[in-house]
């Protein structure tokens, strides 16, 4: 039951090291993708094997126990996407180079061309694979934005089994695990990426605590963005309840698409979804309000156990942010995450400002476990 805390906790000094297990995979590094195209004009990437490796560091200097995780094969990730989009993602590098893309036209990167918008593709049939990988490239790519390099497939298998170990560990008995991973995943779908995600991270926990037995799972997602991915994952379901808080998508912000208040989830999903936009620039009050809400949410979900889809994208300091929620804002969030009192898998989504990553990341987990069981 969720009863909230107190408001002297919620700026507890923090704990010395931190307590929860750490898992993280070396193999983020194959996703090098060296940037993407916004608006057709190449840009300079943010998602770069530096992160993961700064997360791995400012973790370990935290005194952090870090785990890596085994190879858990492509179970857990067929478990919450469509085992044809995950075929094509193994065979998407291997069939570019193959079809002489590295030459003709010289792209390093497999980046979509064409894009199956419904009335385009109306005429499609599923039996009738596209000849080429450019263009059934196509049937599953969101975006310009997200390419794939040789090792992005890896690397994206890497950051579900992180994020499926750490569902273990908390279904094993520990309070808390955190999956310390990249690429993100909120915005992959059950057979589409984009948004610089490739596999959905969190909802593979969230399945994972499913099927060792926690009756009813809640997502809480706090990245500045909505995580359409994972909405459209869960929409027809009950037993995992999808909630998130972030900038209103109709002050113009990415997924543009969705995200409202009123998508509320379908079939026997519906009530289960609860999507809390706030208007672009907002800081902590609003901000924390809002997770105040799906919290409550959560405790009516009856929940069994919690993943929370750590962004920390929304801070007032990082000039990309469409939020200004401050340091010590993220801190009171994870306080009020721990006032749930469920076992909590934390799963990193995003936030690309990397002086400023750690230290965020740091202040929501120590303010977790600062809070007390």
């Amino acid at each position: 039951m969720w009863h909230g805390l107190p408001a002297a906790n919620l700026d507890s000094t923090a704990v010395k090291g931190l307590q929860m297990p750490v898992v993280w995979s070396p193999r983020h590094r194959g996703h090098a993708p060296d940037g993407g195209y916004w608006l057709g004009v190449r840009e300079a990437g943010d998602e770069e094997p530096e992160r993961g490796d700064g997360l791995h560091d400012g973790l370990a200097a935290a005194g952090a126990t870090i785990v890596e995780p085994p190879d858990l094969g492509l179970a857990p990730i067929v478990a919450v996407h469509d085992p044809d989009f995950v075929d094509f993602m193994r065979r998407a590098y291997p069939a570019w180079v193959a079809e002489g893309h590295l030459t003709e036209p010289g792209q390093p990167h497999v980046v979509g061309y064409l894009f199956a918008n419904p009335g385009f593709a109306a005429r499609y049939r599923k039996d009738r694979r596209p000849a080429t990988i450019r263009a059934e490239l196509g049937l599953y790519a969101m975006d310009t934005m997200s390419l794939m390099s040789e090792g992005t497939f890896d690397a994206a298998c890497s950051a579900v089994h992180a994020s499926v170990h750490a569902a273990d560990l908390v279904a094993a008995g520990a309070r808390a695990a955190y999956a310390a991973v990249r690429p993100p995943g909120h915005h992959a779908g059950p057979a589409f990426f984009g948004g610089s995600c490739y596999f959905n991270n969190a909802a593979a926990a969230a399945q994972r605590l499913r099927e060792a037995g926690l009756g009813r799972v809640a997502i809480v997602d706090i990245d500045a963005h909505q995580g359409n991915g994972t909405q459209e994952i869960f929409w027809e379901r009950d037993d995992v309840l999808y909630a998130s808080v972030h900038v209103d998508p109709a002050d113009g912000w990415f997924p543009h698409l969705v995200g409202y208040a009123d998508e509320r989830g379908g079939g026997a999903g519906e009530g289960w979804t609860h999507n809390a936009p706030i208007p672009a620039g907002s800081s902590d009050e609003p901000w924390l309000a809002a997770l105040d809400r799906l919290l409550q949410t959560v405790d009516a979900h009856g929940s069994n156990a919690l993943v929370v889809s750590l962004g920390v994208d929304a801070a007032v300091d990082d000039p990309a942010a469409p939020l200004m929620v401050t340091s010590q804002g993220f801190g009171a969030a994870g306080g009020r995450l721990a006032g749930l009192h469920l076992p909590t898998v934390f799963v990193q989504e995003g936030g690309y400002d990397l002086a400023r990553l750690v230290p965020l990341v740091l202040k929501a987990l120590e303010g977790f476990e600062s809070a007390g069981p």
